[in-house]
């Protein structure tokens, strides 16, 4: 039975690092290439000898797919095509991969440049990273090679983040990323089709959480700030450069500008022109409301907001200050938390999640004292590059108490609990497992998903393989060349024809095309049906329409004994597969034209023949035991019946047919 094997190798019942590994269809795809914010050593990157333990990984990798820009979700990407090794092709979307190596940068100069740590990627692999990338459109199906395909759905959360579809064949896996099933000020809501993939792997960062209402935590977080501003304290607002920051800034610039406040909002230097600049770039990925108002005004100039300097920190006075990043590990927001923690005036608003091992974590947990890591110059060069630059400093360690009043306010862009089984309803996937969580929600959750949905749900952990079995449909169309075959030797589109194909244990669903291969005795087992007299083939159900039978199979073909080794399907472009029957039937597939649905029509004509014979066959009810009576003429009108439906969709394809036309 064909299967689809998944391992975490970051990510797994954790949030953070997220990277997932993919085996489906003889194809191997890796999702998100991430690092993990609160570890300094090698465990913040995945651990790839999971994908091959000998040889390059480009061999053994078909492709790699990034949702987003976020860096734990690309941050070890650099890290692993140059420094461990892979030249194959590296998808993502036009925005994440303009936006991409601008924060790859940024985390390099603050580790190496301010930590002077050395096993990192230099500036010169990040652009060697990026010329392996492969933009694509949202909608767009790419063909990754011969029998491998995706395709990206809007995800919402930040500008240019998508979720996956990988296709092989009739098998396919849905990937998340991270996704926001609510719409905000500058993005819209995640999207996808019911696609009813085999596997959906889906974030569950908030999988025990439902969100009060948006307007209720808007009015709460300008309630805080300006009670803070009010009393003279300064708000610190740590976020992500493009995202919650601009969600955050239109918030501010409004109630700024409706209460006629005078008090200074900062934004880290620089990153509000990129934001501007990206924003202004790709407008078509934000919501409605800012596409509709772009041309008069562009909601992301800000009259209020400025740019913020190092020195500002240390002016008297109420402001707020925007900083990144978001979670308190590193750079300019930790720098300025470090400065106003001792002051209760402050405040500090943490509008997201916290990766354990954060400084954003440790204060969101009550921890009111800190140790903080820093460095200090002890002789040498400063300028110095090499080995022996590193040498010049030494690490030093302080205790931070924080006396500053700590908020949190969910801004974060993740889908919560009710999002996340809005997803699940509109994708109707066959399993589901989840990923980028914390175990004890990722339990309640999983537990919720299999009892709403009667679905199986995973949750491995780290380096932990699930193996998800699948039951593939396998498209089969009517042949073209085998009507006209038959029909130039002489025979009569007729029961003879219909018995030829049947005999062979072949259903044509001419309502779909599309057909599952199954055994005789398990198809009657399944329907609880006997061996029809007449043809030799399961009976009733297998000749009706396919509205008629149970919801949750709808095509079937049966295959017969003596076939199995001849049946072979064969690619032949986008029309399907070609098919060999047997020395009888043996001709190549139709592709779906009208003349196509015109013949198709003509079959049916022949079925009409079958079952106005079949019920003749029948003859008169026999006498006496009234229970024999009553199954005979139940028999006989069920085949008036079919053959009344038969009747109605001749004219339905021929209607089809002149409308195609």
């Amino acid at each position: 039975m064909p299967e689809i094997k998944v391992t975490p190798l970051g990510a797994g019942q954790d949030v953070g690092r997220s990277c997932i590994l993919v085996s489906i269809a003889g194809k191997n795809v890796m999702l998100d290439c991430g690092m993990h914010m609160g570890y300094n050593d090698d465990r913040r990157f995945p651990d790839f000898s999971y994908i091959t333990q000998n040889g390059r990984l480009t061999d053994f990798l078909d492709c790699v797919i990034i949702s987003h820009f976020h860096l734990d979700h690309c941050g070890a990407l650099p890290y692993f095509s140059e420094m461990v090794g892979y030249d194959g092709p590296i998808y993502m979307t036009h925005p994440t991969k303009a936006i991409c190596p601008i924060l790859l940068e940024d985390f390099r100069k603050i580790t190496v440049d301010k930590k002077g740590e050395t096993n990192f990627f230099t500036s010169q692999m990040i652009k060697d990273c990026m010329k392996k990338v492969v933009a694509v459109h949202l909608h767009q199906t790419v063909q990754v090679d011969d029998e491998l395909e995706i395709k990206a759905y809007y995800a919402g959360h930040v500008l240019g983040a998508a979720m996956f579809q990988i296709k092989v064949g009739c098998e396919s896996v849905v990937y998340t990323g991270d996704y926001n099933m609510t719409p905000d000020r500058h993005l819209g809501a995640a999207w996808i089709d019911k696609c009813r993939p085999d596997l959906l792997i889906s974030e569950s960062t908030y999988a025990t959480t439902i969100r009060d209402s948006k307007r209720c935590r808007e009015r709460d977080f300008l309630k805080k700030v300006h009670e803070a501003i009010e009393r003279g304290g300064k708000v610190l607002i740590p976020v992500f450069a493009l995202g919650r920051a601009q969600e955050l800034c239109i918030l501010l610039e409004t109630f700024w500008e409706r209460m006629n406040l005078k008090a200074p909002i900062y934004f880290s230097t620089g990153l509000t022109e990129k934001a501007n600049h990206y924003y202004k770039l790709f407008i078509t990925w934000t919501n409605q409301k800012i596409r509709k108002t772009f041309v008069q005004r562009n909601m992301f100039e800000f009259k209020h907001i400025k740019a913020f300097d190092r020195a500002f920190a240390d002016n008297p006075g109420p402001m707020v200050v925007f900083a990144t990043p978001g979670m308190l590990h590193a750079g300019q927001s930790l720098q300025i938390f470090k400065k106003w923690a001792g002051n209760e005036k402050n405040m500090v608003i943490m509008p997201g999640y916290c990766v354990q091992g954060t400084v954003g974590h440790k204060i969101l947990g009550g921890q009111r004292k800190l140790e903080m890591e820093g460095r200090q110059i002890v002789s040498g060069n400063v300028s110095q590059e090499g080995p022996s630059a590193v040498a010049d400093w030494i690490r030093i360690h302080s205790e931070l108490e924080v006396k500053m009043q700590v908020e949190y306010m969910s801004f974060s862009a993740h889908a919560d609990a009710k999002g996340i089984m809005q997803l699940i309803r509109q994708a109707e996937p066959r399993n589901v497992l989840l990923v980028h969580g914390e175990a004890k929600k990722m339990e309640f959750l999983k537990q919720k998903i299999e009892q709403e949905f009667h679905v199986t749900c995973h949750m491995p952990a780290n380096g932990e393989t699930v193996t998800v079995h699948t039951n593939p449909n396998i498209p089969v169309d009517v042949s073209l060349g085998l009507l006209k075959r038959e029909l130039t030797i002489g025979k009569v589109l007729s029961v003879q024809l219909i018995s030829t194909i049947f005999k062979k244990y072949y259903l044509l669903n001419i309502f779909t095309n599309l057909y599952s291969r199954v055994q005789p005795k398990d198809h009657m087992s399944f329907w609880g049906r006997g061996r029809h007299p007449l043809l030799d083939t399961p009976s009733n159900a297998l000749l009706y329409p396919p509205s008629w039978q149970k919801k949750r199979v709808q095509r079937w073909v049966c295959e017969g004994c003596g076939l199995g080794g001849a049946q072979r399907p064969v690619k032949r472009g986008l029309e399907g597969c070609l098919w060999s029957l047997g020395p009888e039937v043996s001709h190549p597939c139709c592709i779906d034209t009208g003349l196509g649905r015109y013949l198709q029509a003509l079959l049916c004509v022949g079925l009409i023949c079958f079952h106005v014979a079949a019920g003749r066959w029948l003859g008169p009810p026999p006498k006496g035991q009234s229970q024999r009576k009553q199954s005979h003429a139940g028999d006989q009108e069920s085949h008036l019946s079919a053959c009344v439906c038969w009747a109605f969709h001749v004219v339905g394809q021929i209607f089809l047919f002149h409308i195609r036309c």
